[in-house]
């Protein structure tokens, strides 16, 4: 008999709990224990808003790591290693949204009518460089695939903007299972 692994609401409140430890300068190390669910993934991202704006976004790229170890790291540099904003302080706590995104192992791009808006994100890759929008970015501010792409080259890995066009430039798509906070 097989146990059903933890709900998407687990991985929300951990990341909460997390974030909350690191706001008051606890040892987030040793928050609350993590959801066990062993799964491929290729990244996580952990996205905090306030009154319905950014107000941080940070993200772990190692697939070697146990998805919790992810989803915490990224939880405490949401909280407070995102450098253009500052440490989540307590007081705040109540009025910050959680969302976590579990990332698919990235396929990578052959033709632009592969990506779907909304349901890919896009990895690119060039030399040391490298960018990633998450799915919802494209949908949340209306691009389009060529602005999606070009602005994930220009303003994410400091290339180009048409270099998503080139050969030497990888372009990764994947998928998210974003969990979000009412």
């Amino acid at each position: 008999m097989t146990t059903p692994g933890p709900t998407p609401s687990a991985w929300l409140m951990f990341a909460r709990q997390v974030i909350e430890h690191t706001a008051r300068r606890a040892d987030a190390a040793v928050a609350p224990s993590a959801p066990a669910e062993p799964r491929a993934y290729s990244g996580v991202f952990v996205t905090l808003h306030k009154h319905g704006r950014l107000r941080g976004c940070m993200g772990v790229l190692d697939d070697r790591l146990p998805l919790a170890e992810a989803v915490r790291q990224a939880a405490i540099s949401a909280a407070a290693g995102d450098p253009r904003f500052s440490p989540v302080a307590p007081g705040e706590l109540s009025d910050v949204q959680v969302e976590v995104s579990i990332l698919s192992p990235p396929q990578r791009m052959r033709s632009l009518d592969e990506l779907e808006l909304g349901r890919h994100g896009v990895l690119v890759r060039r030399g040391l460089r490298r960018g990633l929008f998450l799915p919802q970015v494209a949908v949340e501010h209306h691009m389009t695939k060529e602005t999606f792409l070009g602005l994930c080259c220009h303003e994410k890995a400091g290339l180009p903007a048409e270099a998503w066009r080139d050969p030497a430039t990888e372009v990764l798509l994947f998928t998210a299972e974003v969990l979000r906070e009412p």
